[in-house]
């Protein structure tokens, strides 16, 4: 009986140690298996597909916060200051007693930018539906506002001078210069008497505006993209929550 004994005993270990390793193999292949689930495979059409939503989403979501009352004006991020390269034509005019008109101007700066917003997002959408992205990948993965970011870089001159038609208008519609024009005039009369040595100015207005209602939606569609790319709940279609989610997980 005792020559039997060692043999069964050895036979036992081997067993079980056996049946350990093969428990560690399979959960290498389970992890494996989880971890190539969490992280779908997606074409670049897919990315591209995604990527042009997410900025759709972003405009639109952008458009709709800044072309109402207040957009512009009560968005201290993006909000018309009086322009800075007349600064000097503010500081005489408070100067003088026309915070009223100052005010009033600066009013009506941003009510230029929040009207002439209403016509920008179909601008928007062409500039995104013609838009060829061969590295979208890169874009993908490049972080916040890196889809911003090149969209910025392929369509701000082509925007700028589609949107430039639209502002005029609007500052015709709001009546701009005619909060412009009295402190101005007062600015100019006084910078052309023989006791100043100060320069006449009349800023141009219409690409003060432009410019400015043009950055103003690109700061507010990068905030929409970065939301889309950390917030799950801010991803409305399954495209966006296929695409963005392969890169965080959730």
């Amino acid at each position: 009986m005792k020559k039997c004994i060692l043999p069964f005993g050895v036979g036992v270990l081997m067993f079980l140690t056996a049946c350990d390793t093969l428990n560690d193999v399979a959960s290498v292949l389970v992890e494996t298996t989880d971890t190539t689930e969490t992280k779908p495979q997606l074409t670049n059409d897919e990315v591209i597909a995604g990527l042009k939503e997410a900025l759709n989403v972003g405009i639109k979501n952008s458009v709709n916060l800044t072309s109402v009352t207040d957009g512009f004006l009560g968005n201290a991020d993006i909000r018309l200051p009086f322009p800075p390269d007349a600064i000097k034509v503010k500081e005489k005019a408070l100067e003088w007693g026309l915070n009223g008109k100052v005010e009033e101007f600066e009013t009506t700066l941003n009510r230029a930018a929040e009207e002439a917003t209403k016509e920008a997002l179909p601008i928007f959408k062409d500039a995104i539906l013609n838009m060829s992205i061969a590295d979208g990948f890169t874009i993908l993965n490049g972080g916040d506002g890196a889809a911003t970011n090149y969209l910025k870089d392929k369509t701000t001159a082509q925007l700028v001078e589609a949107f430039r038609p639209k502002v005029d208008a609007a500052i015709s519609r709001v009546k701009l210069t005619d909060y412009w024009n009295p402190i101005i005039s007062k600015y100019n009369t006084f910078a052309n008497s023989p006791l100043s040595n100060a320069e006449p100015m009349n800023p141009d207005l219409g690409e003060f505006v432009t410019e400015r209602a043009v950055s103003g939606l690109f700061f507010m569609v990068e905030k929409e993209e970065n939301k889309i790319r950390k917030d799950p709940i801010a991803r409305v279609t399954d495209l966006l929550q296929k695409v963005f989610g392969s890169i965080t997980n959730n």
